[in-house]
């Protein structure tokens, strides 16, 4: 399998992960059953167990539960803890019940808040049941004690096809933009475009999927890089307009998304919007931007969205209850498939520990999520791009639906990411 990855240079972050790290180390502990075990499994119950006969199985989450995209991250650590009650109150895991509240930590969107909580953490967890912000991933990766450590990513960056240890899952935002791209020259007939995005990982990520696409289809291409912060968008907004691009793709979060959008439909703009996952919260219709967001944006998603039928959601719409849908608690939720998926072949195989649980990943070429993951999701045996999902389908902003999102373009996916070949993260084009 050919998914070594080709390292960020983070050097700041790596120092600070080198500075941290301290501790017991990553010794056995015996665990709920008869095969090796590692740091997070326990003979003891879980807190709050639902069958204190069983082992518990420690999973970490750190999240941004305070800063930029809070929006995403907070919905979705609670779509996981859900994901987790639920397989709890059916039996668990083996001889093992698995908890992701005890070792839940805010990263604020900061790489070096992220590298000091993980340090706290990294002794008792088997794995990552969520990591959120791809460089601070990344330096994580890094640190000596995470040789074999397993995470699912709360991100979508390409660089992930490369790298054995992360359970990506969807589309990457590169394939995303190309898919954008693609549905913005066949089907508004445009023949230029632009992407607003920020610097970074995930905003480069998505400019140069646009770009590829883009050159690829033959038709103008805009680069317009921006900052956080909804009242600094004016720059932005000029270059949207000026432009004259029939199609935009945006990947920011979802303030500057309202600012971008709001500000150049005002000033007379008649293009359309495409905007990467996390560009979206159902908030945004209740802003003074909602107008403009329902005329002309579409938001970008290779997952089912809230309503879709299938066992998986009716579970989870069930485990929400009364609380208000979301698409980020739904997205919370569907990851925990994918670790369950490990934790179930490596308690198959007497493996609980972190290496037994990488050797378990690497074999899947497939899983069943009961309708909550994109079509190819979860080969993590296959080569880095023969395994790269490429679907895309567009919401519209729409209110009175479940989560302010209805389905507009149903799954595709455009020539460009079909014929791509991933080799190489693409934010390192840039």
């Amino acid at each position: 399998m050919n998914r070594t990855i080709r390292r960020l240079s983070v050097a700041a972050v790596v120092s600070a992960l080198v500075l941290t790290a301290c501790g017991r180390g990553g010794d056995d502990d015996s665990g709920g059953g008869d095969g090796a075990t590692g740091p997070g499994v326990t003979e003891e119950p879980c807190p709050d167990a639902v069958d204190d006969t069983k082992g518990c199985i420690y999973l970490g989450t750190i999240s941004d539960l305070t800063g930029a995209f809070k929006g995403v991250g907070v919905p979705l650590t609670a779509g996981g803890a859900a994901f987790w009650q639920y397989v709890n109150e059916n039996g668990g895991v083996g001889g093992y019940e698995v908890n992701v509240t005890e070792y839940v930590r805010d990263n604020a969107y900061n790489p070096e808040v992220h590298a000091q909580v993980y340090s706290e953490i990294k002794e008792d967890v088997l794995a990552m049941a969520q990591s959120l912000g791809t460089v601070a991933t990344e330096a994580m990766l890094m640190d000596a004690d995470a040789e074999e450590l397993l995470v699912v990513p709360a991100t979508l960056g390409s660089n992930w096809y490369f790298e054995d240890r992360v359970l990506e899952l969807g589309t990457s935002y590169c394939a995303e933009a190309m898919n954008a791209v693609d549905y913005g020259v066949d089907e508004l007939e445009a023949d230029k475009v632009a992407v607003v995005h920020f610097p970074g990982d995930y905003g480069d990520d998505a400019m140069v999927g646009a770009r590829i696409a883009a050159e690829e289809r033959g038709v103008e291409f805009t680069d317009i890089q921006t900052g956080p912060g909804a009242d600094q968008q004016a720059a932005a907004v000029k270059a949207v307009v000026d432009s004259e691009a029939d199609l935009v793709v945006i990947a920011t979060g979802p303030l500057e998304v309202a600012a971008v959008v709001g500000g150049s439909v005002q000033q007379g703009f008649k293009g359309k919007f495409v905007g990467s996952i996390p560009t979206w919260n159902a908030a945004l219709l209740q802003s003074p931007a909602g107008p403009a967001l329902q005329a002309s944006y579409l938001w970008a998603t290779s997952f089912p969205l809230w309503d879709t039928e299938s066992a998986g959601f009716e579970a989870m719409r069930a485990a929400n209850g009364d609380a208000t849908p979301n698409d980020y608690f739904a997205l919370g939720w569907t990851g925990g498939y994918i670790m369950k998926a490990v934790l179930e072949q490596a308690i198959e195989n007497d493996d609980l520990t972190r290496a037994g649980l990488l050797e378990a990943a690497t074999g899947l070429d497939g899983i069943d999520s009961e309708g909550m993951l994109p079509e190819g999701s979860a080969n993590y045996a296959g080569d880095a791009n023969d395994a790269a999902v490429r679907a895309t389908q567009l919401g519209v902003p729409t209110p009175g639906t479940s989560t302010g999102i209805a389905p507009s373009v149903d799954f595709f996916t455009g020539p460009t990411a079909e014929g791509y070949d991933f080799q190489e993260a693409c934010y390192l084009q840039k």
